[in-house]
């Protein structure tokens, strides 16, 4: 599998595909098959070992989840040129090589890694239908974290389960969820969970936590389908008022407001904003 285009911004991914011969996983399976094929946690680390936490293991072979994880993927590797590239690559590796359901593959990382991982879960929902964030994330709709295609963010809001795990000690990383977890709302993502670790600081979650991480990603239900068709059409009536706005400009021939307003509707609401920003900008 060759990387791809990028679905997040303006980044591509590698043009060239990684050689797969010179990289280095770690690849933990489970000593027991589930009935419905084995479930998939591929790892983004903030370090540049291919490293699996020892006390997850266990964890692992209770769910029948396989692990993997990308040496070189850490915090200082490139986001489009390694670190999400590697973590797809490897996804795709492992459902080639053992029986695992679709329907069970999730994204998870810790610190920068799980920035990293939230950015994979966002612009891949046709792959990765739930997120592990272990202190680290962002906010989306922004500069850092936009939004994907329409199509894509529909399926994100719809069945992509979003989890979060820090530290009460880890107070930065805290109001970092905090700040993510209210612009989830925001955008209409309302399948989201926040797990607290007492007296634990900046480090990977521990079984307990990661054991009911797991629990809630493989047994979780689906958002309230009226309240979100009705938070989806909040968003669409204040996205077309943008675009009112644009035609009007235009058609008084304020060509610099036009631009200005354009540029304000790409960076808040991304990919909900193409093709019809794009179309607008040209004429």
């Amino acid at each position: 599998m060759s990387p791809g285009p990028s679905r997040l911004g303006r980044e591509t991914l590698a043009a060239q595909p990684l050689n797969l011969s010179e990289e280095r996983f770690i690849v933990h399976l489970p000593p027991h098959q589930p009935d419905r094929g084995f479930a998939l946690l591929v790892f983004v680390p903030p370090w540049q070992d291919a490293r699996l936490p020892q006390e997850w293991v266990s964890v692992l072979d209770r769910y029948g989840v396989i692990f993997v994880s990308a040496a070189r993927s850490g915090n200082d590797e490139s986001v489009s040129g390694r670190r999400e590239p590697l973590a797809l690559l490897a996804a795709h590796n492992i459902m080639k090589e053992h029986p695992v359901d679709p329907e069970h593959i999730y994204v998870a990382g810790f610190s920068g890694g799980s920035r990293i991982a939230l950015r994979l879960a966002l612009g891949y929902p046709d792959l990765f239908h739930g997120a592990i964030l272990n202190a680290g994330s962002d906010s989306i709709g922004d500069g850092r974290t936009p939004l994907p295609p329409k199509d894509l963010f529909l399926r994100f809001q719809s069945s992509t389960h979003v989890i979060y795990v820090t530290g009460d000690r880890d107070t930065e990383h805290l109001v970092d969820d905090m700040v993510s977890i209210r612009s989830m709302h925001k955008w209409c993502v309302f399948n989201v969970e926040d797990y607290i670790q007492p007296r634990v600081g900046h480090e990977p979650a521990g079984a307990p936590v990661l054991s009911r991480a797991l629990e809630g990603l493989l047994n979780g239900s689906r958002p309230d389908s009226s309240k979100l068709a009705a938070c989806r059409s909040a968003i669409d009536s204040d996205l077309e008022k943008k675009f009112q706005k644009v035609q009007s400009l235009g058609a008084a021939g304020r060509r610099a407001d036009v631009d200005k307003l354009l540029i304000e509707i790409d960076e808040h609401y991304g990919g909900l904003a193409a093709p019809r920003s794009v179309d607008l900008a040209s004429k």
